[in-house]
């Protein structure tokens, strides 16, 4: 089997080779100077900058099999437009776009339900629908029918330079213009697209799937913690289970160690196969011993699946690399086409913030309310006020009582608007854009891609109640799918439709997540301090996870025939790096590899840097709506669509994406509660 996987990649590198070739354009200069003159003739020395663009740019992807140099020539001559004529061109555009990646959107979310949803065992014939990708073949369709080639004809692609230089002047219609022209930066073959998607959905359902019966778990001499049914997702569960622990002044401590061990044997694959997504045996991860009716038992551990699901990943998109002429890797594409923010300014900034003298006077703040020194799983700490330290079991009640299932949350959405300032009729509008769906996993949001389809919360409510750890992060699902509903509808133009990348969409999830308990009735608030610190603490964990993110893809590029073995030992190397860099010094522990925790580095690659950021300009656009309308700045604010990050961020607030303003209330609030002075 081994040696068969070997023949297939190399097949593929053949393959890719030979790719190579198809993306470099037969079309001389002078073809295309001949029509360039031709078209000026016909539309005007007004047109000569557009024509010279959108020429060059059709010969870029014109490959041999879509047509001799004279016709080229014809296709040029006949697609190029002007005048209302492009006007009427932008529309129809904006038109099929929207009923073709609506519909490719709405089948691909039917294809997932029983993977994504809670519908019973998952299948093979369940993955294979889920691995498929309805819209692998929308490029390749759109050049072999020329399509795609009217595109790079009438709307010239703009650099990002270009963008964030002179974006701030464009209206509307100028930045439409300029998204169409985004819409085709590449040609992939669709089988290698086909590839890509299935091993995405194939790291997902691995995922999806971590679970761990924390109720089999013990300490190492024999205490059973937590409660016989409690069952936590990796990720997200078990170190939101380190969260809630700090309000259990009995055995919270010796819990939250509990956890910690689990997760480094997860992140260093010690982990015993037998206690993933099964409650049959009992384990104690301390010893990493498990037990079956009392004996010790021999126990595998998981044979590098993790860091397998993770090079799968890279191998398929590394096969799209040479498609891409303007962003020839993924960490290209990641950063500089869907974020549109550089990733070497990006590790920059996250360097600089992580570097800051004042997360030392936080972490000493942290000591002080915890009695203790810090332990490394203190990254999660999240009791800076008493919002944090409500009892948690009176809050499971209260939202098992209100959501004792999927459908009484969504007919509560309308309310829940209502309560954070919509109008009775945004809220309703909203609201009825919006269906909740049973989570497998701990739960995300998906949104429409055509006005005329619904956005999907999926959630995890057990059959006794949604539970509040749920319900928090059922909240920040609703901010997703409220950005996702308002950036569709209220958008000027279809080709605007979202947000200038995934962080803008998470930092109103964070704000909606952070009302949490006001939607519940609870009207005392934290004070400012306790907020600010709060984030500032959120952000400095989430940066060390992103580098080690960012840091882990760059290695796998410098080693791309790399084994999971050698991958796992990368990982875990690079966490430890960056963490003995920018925690060690104030944790006073070195080699801590619990920054390699997060599972959207196995299935969702490159995504992790969104967070920061999306806290980031979560606190930029609170701080600039602290004294206006919540719901009324956040629908004029989310309805200017897809402009840069920095264009975005500037026409919202005045202000462009950057960690001063937090940085200058982190030192104010480190003030007020007597961490620091003036002078530090």
């Amino acid at each position: 089997m081994r040696h068969t996987g070997f023949v297939l990649i190399a097949i593929l590198f053949v393959f890719i080779a030979c790719q190579e070739e198809k993306v470099k354009s037969f079309m001389d200069e002078k073809t295309q100077q001949k029509v360039v003159e031709q078209l000026i003739k016909k539309h005007g020395e007004n047109e000569k900058e557009r024509i010279t663009t959108g020429v060059k740019q059709v010969a870029q992807f014109w490959r041999k099999e879509d047509g001799s140099q004279e016709d080229f020539i014809q296709f040029c001559l006949e697609h190029f437009v002007s005048g209302k004529d492009l006007d009427t061109l932008f529309n129809r555009l904006n038109f099929y776009l929207e009923n073709m990646w609506g519909y490719y959107n709405a089948l691909t979310i039917e294809n997932n339900r029983y993977v994504h949803e809670s519908r019973g065992n998952i299948t093979f014939i369940d993955e294979m629908f889920g691995g498929y990708n309805v819209a692998s073949h929308f490029n390749e369709d759109m050049f072999s029918s020329k399509i795609a080639f009217v595109f790079l004809l009438n709307f010239p692609h703009k650099t990002l330079e270009e963008k964030n230089k002179n974006g701030a002047q464009w209206d509307a219609k100028t930045w439409a213009f300029t998204r169409m022209a985004d819409v085709f930066t590449s040609r992939v073959p669709a089988d290698l697209q086909m590839k890509a998607s299935k091993s995405l959905s194939e790291s997902e359902n691995y995922i999806s799937s971590y679970n761990i019966y924390l109720g089999k778990v013990q300490t190492k001499d024999g205490k059973f913690l937590f409660p016989k049914d409690k069952v936590l997702i990796s990720h997200w569960g078990l170190r939101d289970e380190i969260k809630a622990c700090y309000s259990d002044s009995v055995n919270g401590l010796t819990k939250q160690n509990l956890i910690y061990q689990i997760m480094l044997h997860i992140v260093n694959q010690t982990i015993p196969q037998k206690v993933i997504n099964d409650s049959t045996y009992t384990w104690q991860p301390e010893k990493n011993v498990i037990l079956e009716k009392g004996n010790v038992i021999q126990a595998s551990p998981e044979p590098n699946t993790r860091y397998e699901k993770l090079l799968n990943n890279f191998k398929t998109q590394k096969m799209l690399d040479p498609f891409y002429p303007y962003y020839p890797t993924t960490i290209a594409r990641k950063f500089d086409m869907e974020m549109e923010m550089n990733c070497h300014e990006i590790e920059k900034l996250f360097e600089e913030y992580l570097s800051s003298p004042l997360m030392a006077k936080i972490a000493a703040y942290i000591e002080k309310k915890l009695n203790r020194p810090l332990q490394p799983f203190d990254i999660w700490f999240n009791r800076f006020s008493d919002k944090q330290g409500l009892d948690e079991s009176k809050l499971d009640a209260i939202t098992q009582k209100r959501y004792p299932n999927n459908k009484a949350f969504e007919t509560d959405i309308p309310r829940i608007l209502n309560e954070l300032g919509f109008s009775k009729e945004d809220a309703a509008f909203i609201g009825g854009k919006i269906v909740v769906d049973p989570a497998r996993g701990s739960g995300h949001a998906w949104g429409a891609q055509m006005k005329k389809d619904v956005s999907h919360l999926r959630t995890r409510i057990p059959p006794t109640g949604m539970l509040y750890k749920g319900y928090n992060i059922a909240m920040h699902e609703l901010g997703h799918n409220v950005e996702q509903t308002i950036s569709l509808h209220f958008v000027p133009y279809y080709i605007l439709a979202g947000v200038p990348n995934t962080a803008f969409t998470e930092a109103l999830a964070f704000m909606f997540q952070h009302r949490d308990l006001q939607v519940l009735g609870f009207k005392e608030t934290p004070s400012d301090e306790s907020d600010v610190l709060q984030l500032a603490w959120s952000i400095y964990e989430i940066m060390g996870v992103s580098l080690v993110d960012i840091r882990t893809w760059k290695w796998m590029y410098e080693h791309p025939n790399a084994t999971p073995e050698e991958l796992k030992n990368a990982v875990v190397s690079i966490a430890n790096e960056v963490w003995n860099k920018f925690y060690a010094p104030i944790f006073k522990v070195k080699d801590q590899p619990i920054l390699a925790i997060y599972s959207h580095m196995i299935n969702d690659p490159l995504y992790l840097s969104a967070y920061p950021i999306g806290h980031i300009i979560q606190f930029q656009l609170e701080n600039y709506i602290k004294d206006k309308p919540f719901a009324q700045e956040i629908k004029r604010i989310f309805s200017q669509g897809k402009l840069t990050p920095d264009i975005w961020m500037l026409k919202a607030t005045g202000e462009k994406i950057s960690i001063e303003p937090l940085l200058k209330s982190v030192k104010a609030a480190l003030e007020k509660v007597g961490q620091t002075n003036s002078k530090q």
